[in-house]
């Protein structure tokens, strides 16, 4: 882990390490890891910061962090808000964590699933009417964009549920799963 030397920009060592980890997260979900840092900043801060704070605490370049700001804004990671009597920009995390979730969420079904669905359509429509396609290959392609469609309903109607919904569901865990397969026992005769 990189510590930051600038006496005025140093972090708590937990905030520190969570800042770092939250990058190495993002990494691995396909987002730039200075925007997770970023985020994760934010998240943590108990006050607004601006971009040169941002870019201070975290030892990165301003454009940098004005280019990330631009990204974490637009899936409602982050937003700008304004100080009284200062006209810079200041910028705060979403605090809710089923919104943040429901964010980080959407954005990645954007980016990964809806993409998916389009070229499963486009190949099964397409493989259709192309000889040279085996049944066996047309039945695998329409069984996979049956199953991510499924998912995509599945996901649609899940984040249309209100949180405490949704925290209740999550709360069940295993229940759910033994309520949905359970048999049926036979009815006893009178």
């Amino acid at each position: 882990m990189t510590e930051i030397t600038d006496t005025k920009a140093k972090l708590p060592a937990p905030i520190e390490r969570f800042i770092v980890h939250w990058g190495e997260m993002g990494d691995r979900w396909g987002v730039n890891r200075s925007v997770a840092q970023i985020h994760a900043l934010l998240y943590l801060a108990d006050a607004p910061l601006t971009a040169d704070d941002i870019a201070e605490r975290l030892g990165m370049a301003r454009s940098n962090v004005s280019v990330s700001l631009r990204e974490l804004a637009s899936p409602g990671l982050v937003r700008r808000v304004h100080v009284m009597g200062d006209r810079r920009d200041y910028f705060e995390a979403e605090a809710d964590m089923f919104q943040m979730v429901r964010a980080i969420a959407l954005a990645r079904k954007a980016r990964e699933i809806d993409p998916a669905l389009s070229v499963l359509r486009a190949t099964v429509g397409d493989a259709k009417t192309d000889p040279a396609v085996s049944a066996n290959a047309r039945k695998r392609l329409s069984a996979m964009l049956e199953f991510t469609e499924t998912v995509d309903k599945s996901f649609n109607e899940i984040m249309a549920l209100p949180a405490p919904t949704l925290l209740a569901l999550m709360k069940m865990g295993g229940a759910i799963a033994r309520f949905a397969t359970r048999k049926k026992r036979p009815s006893r005769a009178a």
